[in-house]
């Protein structure tokens, strides 16, 4: 049976890696890591211990990872230091770069979950999974901004081919500079084979037409919930999804689009750091 393989943001989450906050998230300085302000860590494990349960309850294995990380305390959003493809894991390397450090840590837990290594970004590449969107099991999106430069492009490319997976690259806009975290999967999530919901006014038009000519639905952010993360949706299956709560048009525009939609509590967890639920997992397994 089938026991890694993630070529797919909407197939059913059958297998998930998490990271429960620690001392390191709980003590962040909010200006070296550009979060809103400081987490309180008891809220936070709170919030991610309801989240995991709400992940459990929808038939998904939860495994942690738990290598000592101290000093980063963005190693909470398991999302970015690595993807899981068919015939393997490709470890990425951080463009933030108090990341640096969190890319071989997570390549160890996979191996010692026996997700084998397929590639591993080198040199001067840098790539960040909030910036890779698949778009089917063969099509990989790429958002080129300040966390995935021109090699990591090329070099995920190089790595993907034999796989028979194709590259498209999407290029970002500024949005408040270098040190905010501005990736692919902030402005848009995969709900279903041909539905996304977007703030589509940070989308670039050649990819808004890519979207249209795939025939993928585009269920839109109004501008007051795109702080809040409207746009940060977890798929768990084909239409049936994790947001973070308080998000109520985006929510309801959802459900009209015949979406299950769930929610989290991410006061702690998510909003003063800038991590919604896509973020915080980071799927082994979608299978049907």
């Amino acid at each position: 049976m089938k026991s890694f393989g993630s070529q797919s943001m909407v197939e059913p989450l059958k297998k998930v890696l998490v990271r429960r906050p620690d001392e390191a998230f709980g003590s962040a300085d909010p200006k070296h890591w550009h979060y809103i302000s400081q987490p309180e860590l008891e809220g936070a494990q709170a919030e991610h211990d309801a989240l995991v349960a709400i992940l459990r309850e929808a038939g998904c294995e939860v495994l942690y990872h738990e290598v000592e990380l101290p000093e980063h305390a963005d190693a909470i959003f398991t999302h970015d230091p690595v993807i899981v493809t068919d015939e393997g894991s490709i470890i990425l390397r951080m463009g933030k770069e108090q990341r640096r450090g969190e890319e071989a840590a997570i390549g160890k837990t996979l191996e010692d979950l026996s997700v084998p290594t397929l590639a591993t970004l080198e040199g001067e590449a840098t790539a960040e999974g909030g910036d890779l969107l698949w778009l089917d099991h063969d099509t990989l999106a790429v958002g080129r901004g300040y966390r995935t430069n021109a090699e990591g492009l090329r070099q995920l490319t190089a790595a993907l081919r034999p796989l028979g997976v194709e590259t498209v690259e999407v290029q970002l806009p500024h949005g408040d500079g270098p040190v905010s975290c501005l990736h692919l999967m902030s402005i848009i999530s995969m709900l279903d084979h041909d539905l996304a919901v977007v703030h589509i006014p940070l989308l670039p038009v050649p990819f808004v037409e890519m979207l249209s000519d795939r025939g993928i639905e585009l269920v839109e952010v109004p501008d007051e919930e795109y702080p809040t993360m409207g746009p940060n949706v977890l798929a768990l299956a084909p239409r049936r999804c994790l947001m973070i709560e308080g998000n109520p048009v985006t929510r309801e525009r959802l459900e009209t689009a015949g979406c299950e939609v769930l929610t989290y509590r991410g006061e702690e967890l998510s909003l003063k750091a800038e991590g919604g639920a896509t973020c915080l997992t980071r799927p082994i397994l979608r299978s049907t």
